[in-house]
């Protein structure tokens, strides 16, 4: 079976500017599929080259087996896509909007409509120009799903959602995955991407850095690690350990995987202090990946 969406060497340049280049991704039907990378690095104008709104440079691309360049009308067709930010006719309610979107995709949308403005607790009854950035948000993915499409792409989705609306969001999420739906999720959040995709690509200054399994969601944490010994001349090394920081105050790391080994390590010597947290994505990415010229080798 053909990927849902298949890219070799995508290119896309804006003169000097930095856009994508040589982007080789393949993401296969029914995965929820991560895409990472801070903020410039190259996301949006990849779900954009993707969805046609802009003509690559050079390579090529396929979604739902249709060429982005020349058949992305139907691609439109049968993807649902939510872009970072939301907006829409200021003058229109939110469920006149999303009955407008039905009508648009010629499907009845009520229950639909009814069943996910509950759930993600949003008032339909509002003008679109009164909404918060939330509530903008959630008309963006009442409308993104709304249609049943094969292939949903979300850009930031959870910008603007309060912790609440953003789990009843995952719910959403994998309820459609568990309805064979292929998920793309962008987003510079790296914890969210652990928790809800099966595999996670990495995109820094345009160019993909990384393409991970995550055999479940969840099950690849990093974790950066700080701990201070007794002994100051312990230094941790098990498996897992990356890099090692070692000061005046303690040992600086960072581990992926399950924090029970490190536990089980850390229980055989005197521990004074030991703090342990999601890190940061630029961390992520400077102590997993910088400096790293052999981009998209790590499971590509």
């Amino acid at each position: 079976m053909s990927p849902v969406i298949e890219t070799h060497s995508l290119t896309k340049s804006y003169g000097k500017s930095r856009g994508i280049e040589d982007v080789n991704l393949a993401v296969e039907k029914g995965e929820v599929f991560g895409f990472i990378g801070p903020n410039g690095a190259g996301k949006s104008t990849t779900i954009r080259t993707l969805l046609g709104f802009l003509k690559p440079t050079s390579g090529s691309a396929k979604v739902l087996g249709y060429d982005v360049v020349e058949e992305s009308r139907e691609i439109h067709k049968r993807i649902g896509y939510l872009p970072a930010d939301v907006s829409l006719y200021d003058d229109m309610t939110a469920g006149e909007l999303l009955d407008l979107s039905a009508k648009f995709h010629d499907v009845d949308g009520s229950d639909k409509i009814k069943e996910l403005s509950s759930r993600l607790d949003l008032n339909l009854s509002k003008k679109f120009r009164s909404l918060s950035t939330g509530n903008k948000k959630k008309v963006g993915i009442i409308q993104t799903i709304l249609h049943d499409p094969d292939l949903l792409i979300f850009d930031e989705p959870t910008s603007g959602l309060d912790p609440l609306v953003q789990n009843t969001f995952y719910e959403i999420l994998r309820n459609e995955q568990d309805a064979g739906k292929t998920v793309f999720f962008s987003s510079h959040v790296l914890s969210e991407v652990q928790r809800l995709c099966n595999r996670v690509a990495i995109i820094r200054e345009g160019k993909l850095v990384a393409v991970e399994e995550l055999s479940e969601p969840g099950a690849a944490q990093y974790k950066s690690v700080r701990v201070r010994f007794r002994d100051p001349d312990v230094t941790p090394e098990f498996a897992g350990a990356n890099s090692m920081e070692k000061t005046e105050l303690g040992c600086k790391f960072m581990i992926q995987g399950d924090v029970n080994r490190l536990l089980g390590w850390l229980a055989g010597h005197e521990v004074e202090e030991l703090t342990i947290e999601d890190p940061p994505l630029e961390e992520v990415f400077l102590n997993f990946y910088s400096g790293d010229d052999k981009t998209q080798e790590r499971g590509a």
